[in-house]
């Protein structure tokens, strides 16, 4: 098994709505690893949609089949910039009755400046190739992609592991591992996990570029409900 630490650095804004406060519509601090599948290419999704269903686990399939797991996505140096945005909803007709009504909509967007670092972590068997630039978020903001490739062992051994260098997503973790303690971030489309600590009998691990061990449980999958 192959880890491939990567390191994204923003040259536009990101937004993405993770709650709403009032007029207030903020971003979080951790990108979601489906976001990460489909912003690296290793999930497709049609242009076009009759409905706006998601179909995350028809669309992530193919990554458990090919063994590859993408972690979500820790800051290492996030900034935040708040910006005021009006929008109008300009109608000539409606029901061929005219209208001459502008109603705006604004509020205030909180999004992640530009600069700002995270990392995480894709698995793979197979040697994968990555694209240097990729966009994500609502603006599709433009990303510089940085990747090092680590080898890792396998070890089964029943342990627990505090998990700091990625978070997790709490649905992807195998059956055999339990996790007994973490902080719990709240996001769509599924809550994320920082700093957890996890049982289970078989682990990946390996040395990062800083010198730093990374332990991930064996067996990480995209589990996503229909």
């Amino acid at each position: 098994m192959i880890l491939y630490h990567c390191r994204l650095t923003f040259h536009d804004n990101l937004y993405y709505e993770t709650r709403t406060l009032g007029r207030l519509y903020e971003t979080g601090r951790l990108l979601h690893n489906i976001a990460l599948c489909y912003a690296l290419g290793l999930a497709q999704t049609p242009y076009f949609h009759a409905n706006d269903t998601p179909r995350y686990a028809e669309e992530l399939a193919p990554l458990n089949d090919a063994s590859i797991y993408v972690t979500p996505a820790a800051g290492e140096d996030v900034q935040y910039a708040v910006h005021t945005f009006k929008l109008g909803d300009e109608r000539n007709a409606v029901f061929m009755e005219r209208s001459n009504v502008n109603i705006p909509t604004y509020g205030r967007a909180k999004e992640i400046s530009v600069g700002s670092r995270f990392r995480f972590g894709v698995l793979s068997e197979q040697p994968l190739t990555f694209p240097r630039w990729l966009r994500m978020g609502l603006w599709m903001s433009k990303a510089h992609l940085e990747v090092s490739e680590i080898p890792l062992q396998y070890l089964t051994q029943q342990r627990s592991e505090t998990i700091s260098a990625y978070p997790l997503n709490p649905a992807d973790i195998p059956d055999a591992a339990t996790l007994r303690l973490f902080d719990l971030v709240s996001m769509r489309p599924s809550s994320l996990v920082e700093n957890a600590l996890v049982e289970a009998g078989a682990w990946w691990v390996g040395t990062l570029p800083n010198g730093s061990q990374v332990c991930l449980p064996g067996g990480l999958r995209h589990q996503v409900a229909q």
